[in-house]
């Protein structure tokens, strides 16, 4: 897949250019969404209640993979409506990814629970890892706090 071509997000009033200078680019997101140790998940409830929750996840193959347990409320938020939105800590370093969550092949269970462990370091049982979700992006969003509004940027994606 091509790299996502950065352009300005449409945040009308908050002073956004339309200039390119200053977009960032798609590797500094992927390089904060590799090394983020807690990103925010939030899912809709089937009432369209919001629930946020931290979790841990690893960023394989440029994608975003997290795990939960099978009854959890995120899983079953997840088996009713898989709109799902990302979000790393930070708010001086923002990224931001929206789309849908689906769930991972088991096959990629063990690159998984290894990418993992070297991450954090927990290895867990690849055939005991609950329900694995991986994130496929529609839209992403960073900037940096420092430079914003300059830094502000939207990914599209296919």
């Amino acid at each position: 897949m091509p790299e996502p071509r950065p352009e300005r997000p449409q945040f009308p009033g908050y002073g956004i250019s339309t200039e390119p200078d200053g977009l960032l680019p798609w590797s500094w997101l992927s390089e904060r969404m590799a090394a983020a140790h807690n990103c925010w998940i939030v899912t809709a409830r089937p009432n369209g209640r919001p629930h946020a929750m931290p979790v841990w996840g690893v960023r394989l193959d440029e994608t975003f993979y997290f795990s939960t347990g099978r009854d959890s409320v995120k899983a079953r938020n997840l088996a009713h409506s898989p709109q799902l939105v990302v979000h790393l800590e930070s708010g001086d370093e923002v990224v931001i990814l929206e789309g849908v969550a689906e769930e991972a092949d088991p096959l990629l269970h063990k690159r998984l629970a290894e990418a993992l462990d070297a991450k954090y370091p927990y290895e867990p049982d690849p055939d005991d890892m609950g329900l694995v979700f991986a994130l496929l992006p529609h839209l992403a969003y960073a900037w940096r706090e420092r430079d914003y509004p300059t830094s502000a940027t939207r990914f599209s994606l296919p």
